[in-house]
């Protein structure tokens, strides 16, 4: 349900945007990332447990003070509310990385505390984020991943997050509504899996229908979050929910996936226009946004800052990634490529992605 479907590409664009995607791989840096951060490949489990569950926990604390609190400390702690289920929901991309076991219960725990309530089940996530990486795929039309945003029309940026706010809603619809009438006609199932079965952006993305052990996950993910969806929707219906509390319910949960968008927006400069790319330029289109800069670590959480660096090695646990760029930053000289994929903070990004967006209407 979050697809912008209505987004439509600038008919005028300049060729020079199109460079990116002719940059060749740049052997020194690809075969320094891989040597240098060998020893990173691991999960440390109890940095995965402790973030996540303290997290949701100050997320869901957070959400239960602002349900009781009146202005203004109820919008202190639903702001809290957002930042901490936001953390929280950004597991969601470190599962579809993470070898399947290798921190053992947490795929189901992370579901069962945050995917399930915040309608956000990984099924809708994993199998779609993993072709966002695949080489031949980014940036190109089978990327469910991405769009052209910086060479589309101007008005597609604030659609883009509009869409974002509105998905709660959304996800409402499709779990506590569509999921349970798909079980009645087969061409409905085929829309709902294909269309709105995962958390993409590319609205020509047809998502194919789940097989062998992913086909069960997804299914008891889905039957779990419709039975919640369905279940709120009554105890609302019936006055057992207060308005007002599913009311901000909705509100924090929007902010959550607001907050994701502003941060999908500046995680990609967006400027290929469907062509296949080499590593190197799929990682200068990346953004990385190292520190000293603190606020990053609010808006582009569990690893999500070093967005550019994730691409050139997608398997490193989110708590490697500080180390695997300090080392890289040492290694590799000034004048390296690696460096050019570092940008100070979320406005400049903001402000390039409008300008490219602006010139090319």
């Amino acid at each position: 349900m979050t697809d912008p479907a209505t987004l439509e590409r600038s008919p005028d664009v300049a060729p020079g945007q199109r460079a990116p995607a002719r940059v060749k791989d740049d052997a020194t840096m690809l075969k320094a990332a891989a040597n240098l951060t060998r020893d990173l490949n691991v999960p440390r489990s109890s940095i995965y447990w402790a973030d996540m569950l303290g997290s949701a926990a100050l997320g869901y604390a957070a959400l239960i003070a602002t349900m009781a609190l009146q202005w203004p400390l109820a919008l202190v702690s639903g702001v809290v509310a957002v930042l901490a289920l936001y953390r929280a929901g950004s597991f969601i991309h470190e599962l579809t990385h993470i070898k399947k076991g290798a921190v053992k219960g947490f795929r189901f725990t992370w579901n069962l505390i945050v995917g399930v309530p915040m309608m956000i089940p990984s099924f809708m996530y994993e199998g779609v984020h993993n072709q966002h990486h695949a080489k031949t795929y980014y940036g190109t039309a089978d990327d469910p991943e991405y769009l052209p945003l910086a060479l589309m029309h101007p008005w597609t940026l604030p659609l883009f997050l509009v869409v974002a706010a509105l998905a709660p809603i959304g996800m409402l619809i499709r779990f506590g509504i569509l999921a349970p009438l798909s079980l009645l006609s087969k061409r409905l199932r085929a829309i709902v899996v294909g269309k709105y079965s995962g958390l993409q952006i590319n609205p020509k993305f047809v998502r194919p229908a789940p097989e062998g052990e992913f086909a069960r996950d997804w299914a008891w993910q889905e039957g779990a979050a419709s039975a919640w969806a369905i279940t709120l929707l009554a105890l609302v219906a019936t006055g057992v929910v207060p308005l007002r509390a599913f009311l901000i319910f909705l509100g924090v949960a929007a902010g959550v996936m607001f907050l994701n968008q502003i941060r999908t927006l500046v995680a990609h400069l967006w400027e290929n226009e469907g062509e296949p790319m080499s590593v190197t330029a799929q990682y200068l289109d990346s953004v990385n946004v190292p520190p000293p800069g603190a606020l990053p670590a609010l808006w582009a959480p569990v690893g999500l800052r070093y967005h550019a660096l994730h691409h050139l090695l997608p398997g490193l646990p989110y708590h490697a990634l500080g180390e695997a760029h300090r080392r890289l930053c040492k290694e590799l000289e000034t004048g390296s490529i690696y460096h050019a994929s570092a940008y100070r903070g979320l406005t400049p990004l903001v402000v390039r992605l409008a300008a490219s967006s602006w010139k090319g209407r």
